[in-house]
């Protein structure tokens, strides 16, 4: 059977969602729409055209409606964040169009990623609209800081990102945590490392924190890397492979957090983020965790008033 991948928005960042896709070789059909329909067609015909450069894969649009035959649908859908405006402060214009497009996936059999910020509590807009199931309503997340913190901490140590674990947990945003406690080195606990200090995470953990403000401020969007980050997810999701992510999805107990969205470690494959793991926190950890939980509950409150 095709995987196919339906891509909703065909902005910055949806455009890099689809060129990213297409490299990995993840989809065998994707599918583009945009509310103006010219734009996403021209998109379609731009990537067609690189066709001899990529993994054979069928690029043309499709309605919404068409979508719901997807494998997975990925929503971009929605306005950016502008200089110097928090995530949350995008919500209320994004959640309406969320909102709207949730209702149009009710019954969906597939899974939706949601990559429109402020995407944790966009996430659990989607899911309340859609009716899915949490495991198969998934926000990108902090999936790209913990990227983010990755090539921070390689560049740091001098070791390649790849070969760093370490996670950030919570809002993709102001409240982010990062969890220096569990972050290795090829087993060598970070703060273990010859020199290390708090003062270093404290300036790697706002670097992080404030990467997509730094890159707004000069281009106007972050787009590149998110879609390198949404590509991996789809392949995690349509090839089954169950990697371990740091998705964003309506909790359901995992760490005492329920009925908010936000990133925890979450075995993803082809069933969506079905498996929440609990990572080991210290306490001042655990504090920020429910901190941050707190946070993203109040925004999701405000849309009500």
């Amino acid at each position: 059977m095709n995987r196919t991948v339906g891509i909703i928005g065909t902005g910055w960042v949806g455009t890099s969602v689809a060129i990213s896709t297409l490299h990995s070789g993840a989809a065998d059909e994707l599918w583009l729409y945009d509310l103006n329909g010219a734009v996403a067609e021209g998109e379609a015909m731009d990537l067609t055209h690189g066709a001899a450069f990529y993994p054979d894969c069928q690029v043309r649009t499709a309605p919404i409606d068409e979508m719901r035959r997807a494998h997975v649908v990925v929503v971009a859908a929605g306005r950016g964040g502008r200089p110097d405006e928090t995530r949350l402060d995008l919500l209320r214009d994004n959640a309406r169009i969320v909102g709207a497009i949730g209702r149009q996936l009710a019954g969906f059999g597939g899974t939706i990623v949601m990559v429109t910020n402020p995407v944790d509590v966009l996430t659990g807009v989607m899911q309340q609209a859609s009716g899915l199931p949490p495991e198969r309503v998934l926000g990108t997340g902090t999936m790209l800081d913990t990227a983010r913190l990755r090539q921070v901490l390689g560049r740091e140590l001098g070791v390649a990102p790849q070969s760093i674990h370490a996670q950030v947990v919570g809002e993709h945003g102001d409240s982010e945590v990062v969890l220096w406690s569990g972050a290795q080195v090829g087993g060598v606990p970070v703060r273990q490392w010859p020199g290390w200090s708090a003062d270093i995470e404290t300036r790697l953990a706002t670097e992080v924190r404030h990467a997509a403000y730094e890159v707004i401020q000069r281009k106007g969007a972050t787009n590149h890397a998110i879609g390198l980050v949404t590509a991996a997810l789809l392949r995690s999701m349509l090839r089954g492979e169950r990697r371990v992510l740091t998705v964003s999805r309506v909790q359901q107990g995992a760490c005492g957090l329920d009925g908010v969205a936000l990133s925890l470690p979450t075995i993803v494959g082809d069933g969506g983020g079905t498996h929440v793991l609990a990572p080991h926190m210290d306490e001042a950890e655990s504090a920020a965790l429910a901190s941050s939980a707190q946070v993203l509950k109040n925004a999701a409150a405000s849309l009500a008033t």
